[in-house]
């Protein structure tokens, strides 16, 4: 490919996108802004029982005629709901009452907070209360009283790693379930004295195998779609909450000991604090002093077969709330800023978040966290800081600014060849354009990147774009990459560098009339990488079909054909330690199949196949699987699998790599939890085994145990092994 052909397809992009900007400004109506639900101030007290007893529910306004959004999006909902609202000084109230269609139980996975979607049947509100159809909160529950709850961002992504208090409780009844909530206005985010919300209600009813909602959401988009909200409209005003201020302090005790490098026992006793103060109702600061994140589920173990970094999503609560401000810039493989680069075996001495709306047009997230020094690596502490700022345009649309900083505090490199060496700083700065039209047809971005460090690199320069159009019937999109050799990313994930990216990608689906096929249709993608001389050093060409079934099942088939030029030294085994050269040429074709049964049922499965060539002409077949049982709600058991057959000439000849993944969820109540499970993993030689109990004693308060243990597989032998007991409460001063 020559640069002018790629100079060509960088203008035809760009045009294409203000093409899209333009058309984004002309067809600004919300598309659903038809749908009102009225909302009265209630003089009279609302207990929260699962009953419509109370007077408020009789005179506030029902939101009910769902629309059916799956299987199909031309009718309305067969399966009933209708939801009302009301507040007070201090609560927004909602009941939903979820009627059944067919005789039989409830079908949900277990009593866990933040549940799977898909596996439950749920009620669920999305709530935008700035109206701008970007970001929001989601709360509900499933059909035996577990909470949902997250923020949402990016006008239809909802990250359930959020947690805040609000009460609910779900009652059952023979031919109903009914869902009442109270959420406290110190919980949420809104702008003083705005009185329409965006608002959105959704019904996954697993027996009727329908998922409808209050107001009509196209197939083809989540039902969390900001775009498709109707409209809250308040008789007044939202009251202002006084001072809203939360310290949620911790203590720690633990022990642990490392039996393969036969240390003493090491205890711990630690004590840290949080604290979240609203600035206005819509921005708020949040601080913590010693913080400990060792409650978090540990990542969940892949075989890694990959030649380049593999991403592993944050789990930490105080990188979360408006996380997508810092952590969506850019793209799935080009972050200027990846949380996770904080204080992973390194402790965090303090940090401090600024974050939230200024006004509907504007958002801004600053964040700063300072990290000790190790000394037995000779690592210095750091600063890590960034800011980031958003300026909505048009309907949904918005510009963003970031700026990413990491500084070694009071250090010198050493000369020393057997002292590690750190950089001294380094910085990113971008800015990016995110696309949304108002009816969520056309989607993109346009970012552009530079990165500065003490030896800067002339091609320090990064950016990239992308466009979709998706309809019901047909999905469109192209993306190019382009990053600079020079470009660094300390705080980011950017796994590959100095490369060039074309994928364009095609998919159309047909809707047969009857049958148990609600779609099926093809799906072609292509991917090539290029030097910056454009010469090509990776192509996969990938050709699937993908079948949608009336209970929800799904399968799809697929072929493939891969080449790669190595550019620099790779095992394809990841575990041999032997490589195969610079620029060697390696070809294949390759087949695959995906297959992940009904919901409906107590026993579920999921499986994938792959099969064909690999490096060095060699053959790789690989089995995934997933099973679950569950004694619903109160038990929830599954096994992930995982098998890898690689044969390769010598010296690698065959190796064989099994990732078994038992798990079991108890559940007895919604508020106390037990988890245990266990990863075997034969690539990188451990067997990892880890229970976590968790006890919810109040609203957003916790005590956690957990007891985790590593072990050789053979012969059987422990690595090191710790308890943990950590209490944390949730204070509104």
């Amino acid at each position: 490919m020559s640069i002018q052909i790629y100079l060509k397809l960088l203008r035809s992009t760009y045009l294409t996108l203000c093409l899209c900007l333009i058309a984004t400004a002309l067809i600004a109506q919300k598309k659903n802004a038809a749908y009102r639900l009225n909302l009265k101030k209630t003089s009279t007290a609302i207990s929260i029982d699962g009953s419509m007893q109370d007077p408020a529910w009789q005179h506030a306004d029902a939101a009910k005629d769902f629309f059916m959004i799956l299987p199909m999006d031309t009718s309305k909902a067969k399966v009933k709901t209708e939801v009302r609202m009301a507040y007070d000084d201090n609560f927004l109230y909602l009941i939903a009452v979820c009627y059944h269609l067919k005789p039989g139980p409830y079908i949900v996975e277990s009593l866990r907070r933040d549940f799977s979607f898909g596996k439950n049947d749920n009620f669920l509100l999305f709530m935008d209360p700035f109206d701008d159809q970007t970001n929001g909160f989601s709360f509900g529950a499933n059909a035996a009283g577990a909470q949902w709850d997250g923020l949402m961002y990016d006008g239809g992504s909802v990250d359930l790693s959020w947690d805040n208090k609000w009460t609910s409780v779900v009652k059952n009844y023979t031919d109903r379930w009914v869902f009442e909530a109270a959420i406290p206005f110190k919980t949420i985010r809104y702008k003083k004295g705005i009185t329409e919300w965006g608002i959105n209600f959704s019904r996954l009813d697993l027996k009727a195998a329908e998922k409808s909602s209050w107001a009509p959401v196209p197939r083809q988009f989540p039902s969390a779609s900001l775009a498709f909200t109707g409209t809250l409209v308040w008789d007044q005003p939202p009251p202002t909450v006084g001072a809203n201020i939360s310290v949620i302090p911790y203590a720690l005790g633990g022990l642990s000991h490392n039996y393969e490098d036969d240390q003493p026992t090491d205890y711990r006793g630690e004590v840290g604090v949080d604290a979240k103060i609203a600035i206005t109702s819509s921005l708020n600061l949040d601080l913590t002093v010693n913080p400990d994140f060792s409650q978090v589920e540990v990542d969940q173990q892949v075989t890694n077969l990959d030649r380049f970094e593999l991403f592993f999503p944050e789990r930490r609560q105080f990188f979360l709330e408006n996380g997508d401000l810092f952590a969506n810039f850019g793209y799935q493989n080009i972050r200027p800023f990846f949380s996770r680069r904080i204080g992973l075996g390194v402790p965090i001495r303090f940090g401090a978040r600024l974050s939230g709306k200024v006004n509907k047009n504007w958002r801004i997230g600053v964040m700063n966290m300072q990290t000790g020094k190790v000394d037995d690596i000779n690592l210095p502490a750091q600063n890590f800081a960034v800011a980031s700022v958003q300026r909505r345009v048009f309907a949904r649309s918005n510009i963003g600014l970031i700026v990413v900083d990491k500084q070694s505090l009071n250090y010198t490199p050493s000369y020393d060849p057997d002292v590690p060496v750190y950089s001294q700083y380094n910085r990113n700065i971008g800015v990016e354009y995110n696309l949304a039209s108002s009816n969520n047809l056309w989607t993109g971005k346009a970012i552009y990147l530079r990165s500065f460090s003490p030896y800067t690199s002339d091609e320090n320069m990064t950016h990239a774009a992308n466009l979709e159009y998706d309809s019901r019937r047909l999905t469109l999109s192209w993306q190019h990459e382009y990053v600079g050799k020079g470009f660094v990313a300390e705080v980011g994930y950017v796994p590959r560098g100095n490369y060039i990216k074309l994928n364009p990608s095609a998919e159309y689906r047909f809707f047969p009339k009857g049958g148990q096929v609600v779609s099926h249709g093809p799906k072609l993608s292509l991917t090539s990488y290029l030097r910056h001389d454009f010469q090509q050093t990776d192509n996969e060409s990938f050709l699937a079909y993908n079948v949608s079934f009336q209970n929800r099942s799904a399968f799809t088939a697929w072929v493939a054909r891969d080449y790669v030029k190595l550019l620099l030294p790779f095992d394809p085994t990841n575990a041999s330690g032997e490589t195969l050269f610079v620029n060697s040429e390696h070809y294949w074709r390759s087949w695959g199949t995906e297959y992940t049964s009904t919901p409906n049922s107590l026993f579920t499965y999921s499986f994938s196949s792959r099969y064909g060539g690999y490096f060095a002409d060699g053959k790789r077949l690989n089995l995934t699987t997933e099973l679950g049982y569950r004694f619903q709600p109160y038990v929830s058991l599954s096994m992930r699998s995982s098998y890898n057959n690689i044969l390769l000439p010598e010296p690698w000849n065959r190796s064989e790599f099994w990732l078994l993944g038992p798990r079991i969820d108890v559940t007895m109540t919604n508020k106390l939890f037990i988890t245990a499970f266990m990863q075997y993993n034969q690539q990188l030689d451990n067997i990892n085994l880890n229970t976590r109990l968790q006890w919810r004693y109040q609203p957003a308060s916790d005590l956690f145990i957990v007891y985790t243990d590593n072990y050789f597989p053979a012969p059987l032998g422990i690595r090191n092994r710790a308890l943990v007991l950590k209490f944390t409460y949730w204070w509104n001063v």
